[in-house]
């Protein structure tokens, strides 16, 4: 079992876990800061729209920013759990000991993680939307001009839940023949 706690691949895996988490967890910062930000300089933002288009109502876009950066802030940390649960179950990899029960609920956990991921970017494209639209008006230019919006639901994501739901059964499969085999021992 020593020849996989010393496996370079693991060790590669769980630093860019770490990695990963840790920008997670910076990006959710900085969203989190913002939106109080954004309020607190209200005032330095509605002289900078008025200016520009005073039939905008300021609060209406802040609002709506506000909204998209909580949004960022609950997919972040929905991402931010999946790969701490990824780095869990890469643990007990390198422990020697991965088909425990524990490990199969963890992929199951990352499965609905993944499509909450999912489902939180249709709001999220929704108030983008609006917001694009909202600041090239600002600008005095059609928003149909130069923006696509292609909505749905990504493939990928989708294949990824699928996997994770798969691996989870067969994880929890494979811990319940071990213990099934120690039981006859």
């Amino acid at each position: 079992m020593t020849s996989l706690t010393r496996d370079p691949l693991l060790a590669i895996a769980k630093g860019l876990l770490l990695f990963l988490m840790g920008v997670m967890a910076f990006a959710a910062v900085v969203c989190l800061v913002a939106v109080p930000g954004m309020w607190i300089f209200q005032s330095s933002i509605t002289i900078e729209i008025a200016e520009k288009a005073s039939n905008y109502p300021v609060a209406t876009l802040l609002g709506a920013i506000s909204g998209l950066l909580l949004l960022v802030v609950a997919m972040l940390a929905m991402i931010f759990r999946i790969f701490q649960l990824l780095k869990r179950v890469v643990d007990t990899v390198g422990e020697g000991d991965p088909f425990v029960p524990i490990n199969a609920t963890r992929l199951t956990q990352m499965a609905w993680l993944t499509l909450g991921v999912q489902i939180v970017t249709f709001p999220m494209a929704g108030i983008g939307l609006y917001i694009y639209n909202i600041t090239e008006a600002i600008r005095d230019k059609d928003p149909g001009d130069a923006f696509t919006f292609d909505g749905g639901i990504d493939g990928n994501g989708l294949l990824l839940m699928l996997i994770l739901f798969i691996l989870a059964r067969v994880f929890r499969k494979g811990a319940e023949m071990r213990a099934e085999l120690e039981g006859t021992v």
